[in-house]
């Protein structure tokens, strides 16, 4: 992994980091050797990953607080003199955003201003990783990935709030940290454009692998609302490595071309449809049920959603390392061993983040293996 060194004794400060991916990123990067500040709100759910997994006594510090809170957020950062900021904190759910829309856009379009506002303030070196969404493309159920150079813009208010986020941040960029002067302000600033992230530990507001875990924990049968619904699922370690990753060029870089938005997302092939999400997951799990919930008169929900991944992997040199089989196994794994065996869930994490690290390993000799027997 090029990032194996890079956030080794770095100060990083993560917005967001009591939810699901949050809490996954600072597990990671405690592993890493970094000194790890969160800010965010008390956990979303109960239960939660972040309570779960113990992130707590791996941090740094920790700061409970409203990322439009602009001044105790400032205040925050400056105290932890970060060397990145990966921003985290958001309104997640599509069908949430219908019921507070104005709360979507105040906290993923307003929030995001305050944390590049916080950033502008710190006087110092700083690679900063703002997360959006996939969402955030004008979705027209088009067959092919969406590539990070089309418009933005999607009819719900979530994915509309992710697009003007995406525009925010491209403003900030050009007008506060231009990335061809970057020898002058220090501020390196990209945005990460995820696929739908599942894994050990979701519990999200409306989340299908909430829905899926919950039923089966309790043996009865799931209503799934978009069954032929198309989406780019991945594990949420992936979707962490993508930003890892960007942030570890960001660091290493001063290339221009780092400080743009990046897609993360699957390989092709692994944009599969909810229903068979649901089956094979239920498979593994070895019982379970669904029946189709899908109402004429429920809120827009796009049909179809691909990314097209080219420009992280031929610029970023990152590449996916788990497909839909493996991001399942590991998913349904760490439920499994939450709710029947009761483990030690910090170390289940730890341990699959090292199944992470180790395909990658895996499939870096095997390359090699067959560039040398080509020879």
């Amino acid at each position: 992994m090029i990032f194996t060194d890079a956030f080794k004794g770095r100060s990083v400060f993560v917005t967001g980091h009591t939810g699901f991916k949050g809490s996954w990123l600072c597990l990671w990067l405690a592993r890493l050797g970094a000194n790890v500040t969160g800010y965010a709100l008390e956990p979303p759910t109960l239960p939660n990953n972040f309570s779960v997994s113990e992130v707590r006594p791996l941090l740094t510090n920790h700061y409970v607080g409203d990322i439009r809170d602009c001044e105790t957020m400032t205040k925050a950062m400056q105290e932890s003199k970060p060397d990145v900021v990966l921003h985290l904190a958001a309104e997640t759910v599509v069908r949430r955003s219908y019921r507070h829309p104005r709360e979507t856009f105040e906290v993923n379009v307003n929030g995001t201003a305050s944390v590049l506002d916080a950033v502008s303030q710190l006087d110092r070196p700083c690679a900063v990783v703002a997360i959006t969404s996939d969402k955030c493309y004008a979705n027209h159920n088009q067959v092919w990935g969406y590539r990070e150079n089309d418009p933005l813009g999607e009819l719900e208010p979530y994915g509309a709030s992710k697009a003007a986020a995406e525009i925010l941040i491209n403003a900030y960029r050009h007008s506060y940290f231009p990335p061809k002067q970057v020898n002058q302000h220090g501020i390196k600033l990209a945005s990460a454009r995820a696929g739908n992230v599942i894994g050990g530990g979701d519990w999200t507001e409306d989340a299908l692998i909430v829905d899926l875990v919950q039923a089966l924990s309790e043996g009865r049968e799931v209503d799934i609302r978009n069954p032929h619904a198309l989406r780019p699922w991945q594990h949420v370690l992936q979707a962490l490595d993508g930003y890892l990753t960007l942030a570890a060029k960001l660091l290493e870089s001063d290339e221009p071309h780092f400080c743009s938005g990046w897609n993360i997302g699957p390989m092709p092939g692994n944009e599969l449809p909810v229903q068979e999400i649901v089956e094979r997951f239920q498979s593994e799990w070895g019982s379970g049920s669904w029946r189709d919930a899908s109402d004429p008169n429920q809120p827009h929900e796009a049909s179809i959603l691909r990314l097209n991944i080219d420009k992280a992997i031929w610029q970023l040199n990152w590449r996916p390392r788990w497909g839909i089989d493996q991001t399942l196994h590991y998913t349904l794994d760490w439920f499994r061993q939450h709710f029947q065996e009761q483990a030690n869930m910090q170390q289940v994490c730890y341990e699959q983040i090292t199944a992470y690290e180790e395909t990658e390993i895996q499939q870096a000799s095997r390359s090699l293996q067959a560039e040398s027997a080509a020879f």
